[in-house]
């Protein structure tokens, strides 16, 4: 028996249900996992309330990310073994998997190597956000060495993994942050400058930042009426990447008419992941830049399995620099 996180209805963390469950031998093509950490993402909490671009199925796990050791494989899968090591990365539907759980089944294309020098906990904080961040700051092309680069929700785990990649390819990036508490925080991560957006008129400021250049990209999580603003920045020519919805408003992504010479799109990590060169290209990445020390996962707090729904209730209130890590205790086992 393995202990998994479950939900029966939509509503707030206290949904979440910790149960009993019966361990399964994974099928083809599949890989069971003793979890030692989870990674949480914004996605999960948008995922329990039923604001998600897909609905729970009752009884519905739920979760993207997590690192630990494989204890079994099915037929196929011929890169793993018991005992590897190894992180998961976003590649599937919660409705369908999920890695919230002391044991989980999982694809065998959502897990990819951990490297022994990774421990668990830095392994799951690592992959929805370096991955997201990678596709359009590095793997796209867009940006340029002594470019610079608008980061906004930058003190999320996304945000400062978009910081250090930048700063990896020779960019500049500007974080903002609505208020002033997290401004030293994120120059201390590592960006150039902070719009404080409570206190700050951010065009004037990306104007004075660039001597009236403008960014080459703007990477946003936020979406509705925002990226208006977020455009007045932007370089003729220069890119507005966005990748998640955190405003339910609507988002009138400028266009031709209104802004000729902005590029806008739409973004999510699951281009990469579900495309098995695109992943191995950014898991090459992703790994070399860990090797030398350039990207360094910022875990903000870890908490209990046991302590699941505190854990939603601590993201839900937005205080946090960097990732939540859940992590999992076995009884006769260390991870």
């Amino acid at each position: 028996m393995a202990q998994l996180v479950q939900f029966d209805r939509l509503g707030g963390p206290e949904v979440l249900t910790l149960r009993d469950a019966a361990s399964r031998a994974p099928g083809a093509g599949k890989i069971r996992i003793r979890v030692d950490a989870i990674g949480l993402n914004r996605a999960e909490i948008m995922y329990r309330e039923g604001a998600y671009f897909y609905q729970p199925v009752f009884p519905s796990t739920l979760g993207y990310e997590a690192a630990g050791v494989v204890e079994a494989v099915g037929d196929g899968v011929r890169d793993f073994s018991a005992g590897d090591p190894v992180a998961v990365v976003p590649a599937f539907l919660q409705s369908e998997y999920g890695t919230y759980g002391e044991s989980v089944v999982l694809p065998a294309a959502a897990v990819v190597p951990r490297p022994g020098h990774v421990d668990a906990v830095t392994a799951a904080a690592m992959w929805m956000a370096y991955i997201t961040a990678y596709g359009p700051l590095a793997e796209s092309g867009r940006v340029r060495p002594g470019d610079h680069v608008l980061i906004t929700a930058a003190s999320s785990s996304v945000g400062l993994a978009a910081i250090q990649i930048a700063r990896h390819i020779g960019a500049i990036p500007i974080a903002t942050t609505r208020g002033a508490d997290k401004k030293q925080r994120l120059l201390d991560a590592g960006a150039a400058d902070v719009i404080v957006t409570d206190d700050e008129d951010l065009p004037a400021r990306v104007e004075e930042i660039t001597g009236g250049k403008g960014v080459r990209l703007a990477f946003d999580p936020i979406a509705g009426p925002g990226v208006e603003t977020l455009a007045r920045g932007i370089a003729p020519g220069g890119y507005l990447v966005v990748y998640g919805a955190l405003d339910p408003r609507t988002t009138p992504l400028p266009n031709a008419q209104s802004y000729p010479a902005l590029n806008s799109s739409t973004y999510t990590l699951f281009e990469i992941t579900t495309d098995p060169e695109r992943l191995r290209r950014a898991v090459a990445f992703i790994n070399a830049g860990l090797a030398s020390g350039s990207f360094t996962p910022v875990v903000d707090k870890t908490f209990d399995l046991a302590d699941i729904a505190d854990a939603h209730r601590y993201m839900e209130a937005n205080g946090q620099v960097g990732k939540i890590v859940v992590t999992v205790t076995h009884d006769d086992t260390t991870s």
